[in-house]
């Protein structure tokens, strides 16, 4: 049976609904395959473009040090600050990180600016949250690689006791809080929205149960329908509710429609014919939403966001 999704803040609410797929875009919105450092040119006027156009979502990455290894150094700015602006410069659409690096971050900072977010774009913040995968980052700020298992953990445990009044918390490595001072502000609603992206170095029963949701990876499409299943089995173990899964996908859209599909990393290069066939067989499977990258994409920008607005984009309107 289909459980609807828990309401959590229009953020979330709009991007996320029960048995049906929406949209967003990745920033930075423009093509740097051959460097792992964006121009970000005209990057406000995309997302404008983005909003305007009908997607769903804006979403960001937190990438604290440009690792050659890696080879994608994000949108550069901080994720939180970036964020801060966009909702000064957009009205509807929904804000997210995908995802903030939690051993990385003192917890504090993390739930004081991401409330804050959350209040200045009137409750658009949706926030994904990570254990980490760059080793090289650790060292520099003082953080052991290997214990970030349960640096992820506590950190959880500490920014959803900040969202409480006066909170109280013990045990924490990153602090104790002992109820005699708050932490403001608050979320625009009862919280923010968490969701974990790929295991965390979690079991998925404890994603499951903890996490507003689930990012993980493209993946073959019986290997997807399954990894579906079993999240949609373990939210059923601890929640009346359901709650929403979503992905990343590396797009390269051709001009002729009917290109047929080639697969590039964790994406795939094709027409607007094949894409939308993939696209719906995801919603089938259970995906709620897709973050399109189009980094490698080497056709206009502006010219292949409007192609997906009006190609692709009314299938997939959750409103």
């Amino acid at each position: 049976m289909l459980k609807h999704f828990e309401q959590v803040n229009p953020g979330y609410n709009r991007v996320f609904k029960a048995g049906k797929l929406s949209l967003g875009i990745v920033v930075p919105i423009e093509h740097y395959s051959q460097s792992a450092i964006p121009t970000m040119s005209r990057h406000l006027e995309r997302v404008k473009l983005v909003e305007q156009l009908g997607f769903e979502a804006i979403w960001t990455r937190d990438v604290p040090f440009q690792v050659p290894s890696f080879g994608d150094a994000g949108q550069t700015f901080d994720p939180f600050t970036y964020l801060g602006f966009l909702a000064g410069q957009t009205s509807e659409i929904t804000l997210g990180v995908a995802s903030i690096a939690l051993p990385l971050h003192h917890p504090l900072h993390i739930a004081k600016s991401a409330a804050t977010i959350d209040q200045l774009s009137q409750g658009r913040f949706v926030m994904g949250i990570a254990s980490g995968d760059r080793a090289e980052e650790y060292p520099a700020m003082s953080v052991d690689y290997q214990k970030r298992d349960q640096l992820f953990r506590d950190s959880f445990q500490y920014i959803r006791a900040a969202q409480e009044p006066y909170p109280k918390l013990e045990d924490n490595t990153f602090g104790q809080l002992s109820g005699l001072a708050d932490i403001l502000p608050k979320p625009h609603s009862s919280k923010i929205p968490l969701l974990v992206t790929g295991y965390s170095r979690q079991s998925l029963e404890w994603n499951a149960r903890y996490g507003d949701g689930w990012i993980y990876y493209p993946r073959s499409p019986m290997q997807q329908a399954y990894i579906i299943a079993e999240w949609r089995r373990s939210v059923d173990q601890f929640h009346q509710h359901g709650k929403p899964f979503m992905q990343p996908l590396y797009v390269i859209l051709e001009q002729d429609d009917d290109f047929k599909p080639q697969p590039i990393q964790l994406g795939l290069r094709t027409g607007a014919n094949y894409l939308m066939e993939y696209l719906q067989d995801l919603e089938r499977m259970g995906v709620n939403h897709v973050a399109i990258n189009l980094r490698f994409n080497y056709r206009d920008t502006e010219k292949t966001l409007e192609e997906l607005a009006n190609k692709i984009l009314p299938s997939f309107k959750v409103k």
